[in-house]
This record gives C-alpha cells, structure tokens and sequence, in this order.
C-alpha cells in the first residue's frame, strides 16, 4: 500500500528545523498550561518526555519504513509531528490537532509538494487508528507500529518502575508493573502487521520477559 509520489524529498537540515520547531511548541504547550493546556505533573507529561517518545518513534518508523519499502520522508515527518499536539489537546483530539501544526507548519516553510504534505498530515491524523492497519496506508501503518513498540521493552519497563516511585509503590510491586509492560507488549505485537515490526515487538518482549525472571531471582515476594 506504499504511495507511488516521491517527488519530495526533506534534506538534513529542513529535519533538524523541524525537529527544533517540535520541541519549542511542546515548551510552548507546557507554559500556557493555566490557558487551557492539559499538562500534568507526570513527568512523561513534560515536553522533554514527549519530544524523547517522538524521537524514538521517529528512528523507529524509519527503520520500519526503510525495510517494507514505505516512503520515509513522508514516514518520518509524520512521526515527528504525531504527538506535537499532545500536551495542549485531549487526548482524543490531539491526531487532529497535531495534523493541523504539521500542514502550517509544512506550507509555511518550503515548497513541498501538495501529495506530500497531504500524506504526512493523513498520517498524523491517523496514528492513534485502532482498527486494522492494513485499512492505512503504508507510511501510517509504520507510524502506528513504531508508536506502540515504543511503549514495550527496556523503556517501557523504565517508565513503569519511575511511575512505582509517583505512586508510592514499593519495589516488591515491581511484579505488578512489569506485567503491564508484557501485556501491553503482547497487545502491540499482537496488532503491527509488519515483519520488521513483529521483530522487534517480539525482540522487546524477550527483555521484559528477561527482567521478570531476573526479578523473581532477587525479590522473595515475587517467588
């Protein structure tokens, strides 16, 4: 389901501006929190934590795109506009939002072509898709996966026991959490269509399985 139209193509340079534009609207959204934005004191609700999360679905789109055969300029511009919204936007109505930052931001800043910006805002506004991703494009469908292996494995596992510490949770809960990451790995595996996706989803999931039973070594609770 690959697009055919490749004629744009986004040099190192325009992706660095627009990496920087991400990260100063995410700052942005965070300092207006009193004007309505939707900040929490989280802090992956920060915009360090979620300009952190875009970058890694960015290196990860790539790679899925790289390897199906997907437009990557389209697939990694999408990534990096998906969550820009984010921190200012419901939840619910963040891809929409984060699809009208990206078309401003796109018309406004070089002469790409119509095709272009048209996919990279379908993508975005798409991402957060729940159905089946061989309904999306080929460019989505790498957005989407990317977005899920990002909440699976050694990072997500990471979150998890940071979130223990706001939750004052003790580490003898650790079980408790870690099985979250596997469950939500299982549910990320078990909806990526790609083969490059599913190597790595189940990549991913071999670490937190790894961890467990590391756990379960060391922590008596958890025998």
């Amino acid at each position: 389901m690959g697009v055919e139209i490749k004629e744009s193509r986004v040099t190192d340079a325009e992706f660095e501006a627009m990496r920087e534009f991400v990260f100063e609207y995410l700052a942005a959204s965070v300092e207006k929190e009193e004007e309505g934005g939707r900040m929490r004191w989280y802090p992956w609700h920060s915009a360090e934590y979620r300009h952190n999360h875009i970058l890694n679905v960015v290196e990860l789109s790539e790679e899925i795109a790289r390897k199906e055969g997907a437009d990557v300029d389209i697939t990694r511009v999408a990534a990096l506009f998906h969550d820009v919204a984010k921190l200012e936007t419901d939840q619910d109505l963040h891809p929409e939002a984060g699809a009208r930052v990206a078309r401003e931001y796109l018309e406004s800043r070089a002469e790409y072509p119509d095709s272009f910006i048209d996919q990279v805002c379908r993508a975005v506004e798409q991402h957060a898709y729940q159905g089946d991703l061989n309904d999306v494009s080929l460019e989505t469908q790498c957005l989407i996966e990317a977005d899920l292996l990002d909440k699976i494995g050694a990072n997500g596992t990471a979150l998890m026991l940071l979130r223990m510490g706001y939750e004052a949770r003790t580490h003898m809960e650790t079980d408790e959490m870690v099985e979250r990451v596997l469950e939500r790995g299982y549910d990320a595996a078990s909806r990526v269509q790609s083969d490059t996706a599913e190597g790595i989803a189940h990549q991913r999931l071999k670490r937190v399985k790894w961890f467990r039973e590391w756990l379960e070594d060391e922590i008596a609770a958890m025998g």
